[in-house]
């Protein structure tokens, strides 16, 4: 039988002289030279550094014990998932249901799904390496697919060899040298390696301060670098224009904007040529009245759709026209499309657009995906009697519409537009909308 890691349960009763819980080991230690511990002939007390370093090394336990959760967790959740259903369904059931619980993406509770299926199922010696605290999880993840990588008669080399490594370098070392042994050992081209990577070629946005965002392109690297060598080209030119101010890389930044907002795309099919990007702007009404650059006592801040808040002269600015904006004024109008009942099962384009706009994202735990790009669905199913009003519509991606209908999963819509959501495990989760819609009554006619 493998032997066990000591766990939490072996350190005693929690103390207050360090935070996170743990038992200081250092404190109450002999001051004194009668121990031997101090003075001529001793050694120092354990200094801040040391301290880190222990209770780091006490982590790697905990890491590893983590893994064995979650792992457990994937089989248990899949266990009482619907019988129905797909092996891919169930999968994405447990990252959600993970997500949830822990408040992460659900692409890092996929990247720990699948470490946690390697260091158990796969590699359990390097999981005994977490947890003696001869790689960190770092080190895991970059060993797992490195060893994934290759065929699997080398695996065991590249296992037995990498663990050593990630024993004597640093993350980023430990990299390189990994990368090398791997390209040793490999019989692929590297044509043939690059074609297969291809199929991962995406772009992600990721979400910055002060209303700024990075968007990454992971595409060949001779597209890569033309692109870039396009963009400095098209920004030189704009350099040498009198009482232009920008720096190059501002330049560079708005040249790649203005290609992809408006850029022509004469290499695709003709359908996608007229394509232009469509964004939601949430501006309050009150706002639009100064010409002041703060946005008046009383009233929210601008907002894009996927993006947050945005400064007000650029609020008024995409207000101004722009065909490919949805605006949308927080000021009450009693000429909203609240429902349509069971008159039909498609809601009207106005109720829609309201449904995406209350909710700004997948109304799924911890989705980002935009709700522009999500289907508006029934809470309660249109077959099982669900009308087409606000309070029973909500945007779901297309993964977790297939999740809840296929999954396991079931969701029930509070008011407001909150939607509950219960787990194969009978967990619930609570997602709110981004907004609130007004309300709106009937005024009592003999009232007055």
């Amino acid at each position: 039988m493998e032997e066990q890691t000591d766990g939490p349960d072996d350190l005693g009763p929690p103390s207050d002289e360090v935070p996170g819980g743990f038992d200081d080991p250092f404190v109450g230690a002999c001051e004194c030279d009668a121990c031997g511990t101090h003075g001529e002939g001793g050694f120092d007390p354990p200094d801040a550094v040391d301290r880190v370093s222990e209770i780091s090394n006490y982590l790697g336990s905990v890491v590893a014990d983590r893994l064995v959760a979650v792992a457990a967790m994937r089989r248990e959740v899949i266990a009482v998932g619907p019988v129905h259903a797909s092996l891919e369904i169930m999968e994405r059931s447990v990252r959600l249901e993970l997500a949830a619980t822990l408040r992460i993406t659900e692409y890092s509770a996929g990247e720990l799904l699948a470490l946690a299926e390697a260091v158990v199922d796969r590699y359990p010696a390097i999981r005994g390496a977490i947890a003696r605290a001869d790689m960190t999880e770092q080190h895991a993840k970059i060993l797992v697919a490195g060893t994934d990588s290759v065929d699997p008669l080398h695996r065991a080399f590249i296992l037995e060899r990498g663990m050593e490594l990630a024993k004597h370098h640093p993350v980023g070392q430990f990299r390189r040298h990994l990368a090398r042994l791997i390209e040793s050992v490999r019989e692929t081209t590297l044509a043939q390696r690059h074609e297969a990577a291809l199929a991962d070629r995406r772009v992600a946005v990721e979400p910055g301060a002060d209303g700024m965002a990075w968007l990454h392109l992971y595409a060949p690297a001779v597209e890569i670098h033309a692109i870039h060598g396009r963009m400095t080209a098209i920004a030189k030119q704009l350099k040498k224009q009198p009482d232009e101010a920008r720096t190059l890389d501002h330049l560079r930044a708005d040249v790649a904007c203005d290609l992809l907002i408006d850029g022509a795309a004469e290499a695709h099919p003709a359908p996608v040529r007229g394509i232009r990007a469509s964004v939601v702007v949430t501006v309050p009404a009150l706002a639009l009245l100064g010409d002041g650059e703060a946005v008046p006592p009383g009233c929210d801040p601008a907002s894009v759709e996927g993006v947050g808040p945005i400064p007000l002269t650029t609020a008024r600015r995409l207000c101004g026209g722009s065909g490919g904006w949805m605006r949308v004024l927080t000021h009450p109008e009693t000429g909203m499309v609240l429902s349509v009942g069971r008159d039909r099962y498609q809601p009207p384009p106005e109720l829609a657009k309201l449904v995406r706009w209350r909710a700004e994202r997948c109304m799924a735990p911890g989705c980002e995906v935009p709700a522009s790009r999500c289907q508006v669905d029934h809470s309660i199913a249109w077959q099982h009697g669900g009308s087409t009003a606000l309070s029973n519509l909500g945007p779901l991606c297309q993964g977790h519409h297939t999740v809840k209908h296929h999954g396991g999963w079931s969701i029930r819509q509070l008011d407001g537009g909150a939607i509950e959501w219960t787990s194969p495990t009978g967990r619930q989760y609570v997602v709110q909308p981004e907004r609130r819609v007004p309300v709106f009554r009937p005024t009592d006619a003999g009232a007055g």
